[in-house]
């Protein structure tokens, strides 16, 4: 049994990936609230949670074996089967302020490699977020 929820995975995903850069910004805390609001993979997810699950990670985070700490909880909370969502959630995230870190980049990538998530679909996530970030002036 998982000591947390896949939903609670799905959450720290979208918050390792926003505060990669020690920089959580008003953009990205908007996408994560948005995608929890409509994702069905969220739609057993308390929305009141957000705040408390956002916080924990965090907590995770700063600790000596954080980054590896929250995805090893990741990957035990999520069936293989979804671990293209993992990874779309986190391109999600760190695409939604239209601009890249270097560690984001480097998230990223770890996520992918972690999770064995092959070239292809990685490829296809990423060209699809990136379509949705387009702007038509």
């Amino acid at each position: 049994m998982s000591t947390i929820s896949p939903e609670t995975a799905l959450v720290y995903t979208m918050v390792t990936v926003s505060a990669s850069d020690d920089h959580m910004t008003d953009t990205e805390l908007t996408r994560m609230t948005g995608l929890v609001g409509y994702l069905p993979a969220f739609r057993g997810y308390n929305i009141e949670r957000l705040r408390t699950d956002t916080e924990t990670c965090t907590q995770l985070l700063q600790s000596e074996e954080g980054l590896d700490a929250v995805l090893g909880l990741i990957e035990e909370a999520m069936p293989e089967t979804h671990y293209d969502l993992v990874y779309a959630l986190a391109c999600e995230v760190a695409a939604s302020d239209s601009n890249l870190t270097q560690e984001e980049l480097r998230l990223l990538e770890m996520f992918r490699h972690y999770l064995d998530v092959d070239r292809l679909t990685a490829a296809a996530i990423e060209r699809g977020i990136a379509a949705r970030q387009k702007t038509v002036d």
